[in-house]
């Protein structure tokens, strides 16, 4: 089945009705009636990420179009409705400018999860991909005895049904890559310490979200913890970067 995104320039919600350039604080306002926990911080954020590239007044004010408006909703209902990465959201609009018919997958969430909500934090989520042992050892391209070395050092962590989350692939594949250079698993504990201590930064922020009575709200809070462990992904890479250069 054949999808665009919802919200023409026909929607009262999000356009402006007098089809003029509005401030990021008119944009804020439009947005809340559908999206509710949007910021100014996160309209920024998607134009830093150029998702939307509003004009500026000689003053270096910001001025959104009504499409400006629009593409933001869209971005925003493709976020919470289907869980999209943003290079993927920015390559469906893309496209549906360029003409062309764009398939979104379906509802991130059951109908289920939207009446009765989804897991709050701490609980698994049933909708997770999971992988097995053996598909893992495969998928990574090591041996067992690697695989139980990195679990002994948390580095590789195995849910109680003896399943494994589809991240896991990635971070094996990379703690053989960093073993090529003669790191060790015992020297990426400091690594491991530091992505919990972020993770924890994070649930800090969508605590809230998945708290709320809203069901989009806390379906929203998932794309939202992404957002942010990207963000903290760059800022880590920044600052290792950074003190390499003031390294003699």
């Amino acid at each position: 089945m054949r999808h665009t995104p919802k919200g023409g320039a026909g929607d009262s919600g999000t356009a402006s009705s007098a089809g003029k350039p509005v401030s990021i604080g008119t944009v804020l306002n439009q947005l809340r009636e559908e999206f509710p926990e949007v910021t100014i911080s996160k309209i920024r954020f998607l134009e830093a990420e150029g998702l939307v590239e509003p004009k500026r007044t000689p003053s270096g004010y910001r001025k959104f179009t009504p499409a400006d408006v629009e593409r933001l909703a869209s971005v925003l209902r493709m976020q919470r409705d289907h869980y999209l990465p943003l290079k993927v959201i920015r390559e469906h609009l893309d496209a549906i400018e360029r003409g062309e018919q764009v398939t979104l997958p379906a509802p991130a969430a059951p109908a289920r999860d939207l009446i009765e909500g989804v897991p709050e934090a701490g609980e698994e989520n049933p909708t997770a991909a999971r992988i097995g042992r053996a598909e893992l050892l495969a998928a990574a391209e090591v041996d067992e005895a690697a695989l139980a070395d990195w679990e002994s050092y948390g580095l590789i962590v195995p849910h109680a049904d003896g399943g494994y989350d589809i991240e896991a692939v990635t971070v094996a594949k990379l703690v053989a890559d960093l073993g090529r250079f003669g790191l060790e698993p015992r020297h990426l504990r400091v690594v491991k310490a530091a992505a919990e201590r972020e993770a924890g930064l994070v649930e800090q922020v969508v605590a809230p979200l998945r708290r709320h009575r809203n069901p989009q709200t806390r379906a929203h809070a998932e794309a939202t913890a992404r957002e942010l462990a990207t963000l903290s992904v760059r800022l880590h890479a920044a600052l290792v970067q950074s003190a390499l250069r003031g390294r003699p």
